[in-house]
């Protein structure tokens, strides 16, 4: 389990980990879940293009995340950002299927760029992932005050002088960073469950917002961690553990959630 051949996987499963805790703890309060489902599945193309073109795929990820968060950010001015969402997924949706057909190594590349590939990250990947994960938890240290305000109310921001389209747009673009970045580690069907699963528990468990992103981010940690142990051991994939330990998480703190409401008088006592 931790052969040299294994390092590679422990650091950027990591690495993932961290990021999709903090970024996660941003997709619940912001009610974006839609959006972090979206943006996964709408930057895939960009891998199966710098496939077919023979670059690195994560490059690829980040300009198709970019294209992303321009086309929802232009579409959701002129309309709701659900429907500019849906639309641009469809649009990015339909791109990675002509990419991905016109690949010599379609099934494979399909299964990579869907459910990940953490036991075939290269030394030149790591750097990369390190890097992308460095820039979102910096823009999340310096925006974290006005993120969670423009999560509360875009009224609120707006009195504090600060565009709450812009702080939009700036949450968006973390979370097509921190997506591209994870995409290859746990696949664009699982980085969902790992930025909501153990967000969602995390807030159950605390209603404040600093002991709720490191709550996040430790369930974050222990999901991506038990996920390779799992799988090392009973060889079923990482991504089956990963969907499984974030649904685990999500209804552990649904319960107690709703084992706390059933004692309003208690809790009105103690406080």
């Amino acid at each position: 389990m931790f052969a040299s051949f294994m390092i590679n996987t422990w650091l950027v499963a990591t690495i993932v980990a961290v990021v999709a805790g903090l970024v996660g703890f941003f997709v619940v309060v912001r009610g974006a879940a839609f959006a972090a489902h979206a943006l996964p599945l709408g930057t895939f193309p960009g891998a199966a293009a710098a496939s077919l073109l023979g670059v690195n795929p994560l490059a690829g990820l980040v300009v198709a995340a970019a294209a992303g968060v321009i086309g929802i950010s232009w579409l959701g001015r002129r309309g709701r950002l659900e429907v500019a969402t849906a639309l641009c997924l469809v649009m990015l949706l339909g791109l990675g299927a002509l990419f991905l057909s016109m690949t010599t190594q379609y099934s494979q590349a399909v299964y990579a760029l869907l459910f990940g590939e953490v036991l075939g990250v290269s030394n030149r990947d790591l750097v990369s992932v390190a890097l992308i994960s460095a820039t979102c938890v910096v823009f999340i240290a310096l925006l974290f005050r006005p993120l969670l305000l423009g999560s509360v109310s875009a009224e609120l921001l707006e009195v504090q002088r600060v565009s709450s389209r812009h702080m939009e747009f700036a949450f968006l673009a973390i979370l097509a960073l921190a997506t591209a970045m994870a995409l290859p580690v746990v696949g664009a069907l699982l980085v969902f469950s790992l930025m909501v699963g153990p967000a969602c528990a995390a807030r159950s468990l605390s209603r404040r917002p600093g002991t709720a992103v490191l709550l996040s981010v430790v369930l974050s940690l222990l999901t991506v961690w038990a996920a390779i142990a799992l799988s090392y051991v009973s060889d079923w994939p990482i991504g089956f553990f990963v969907g499984a330990i974030g649904a685990l998480q999500y209804g552990l703190g649904w319960a107690w959630r709703r084992a706390r409401g059933q004692h309003p008088a208690v809790g009105a006592a103690a406080r």
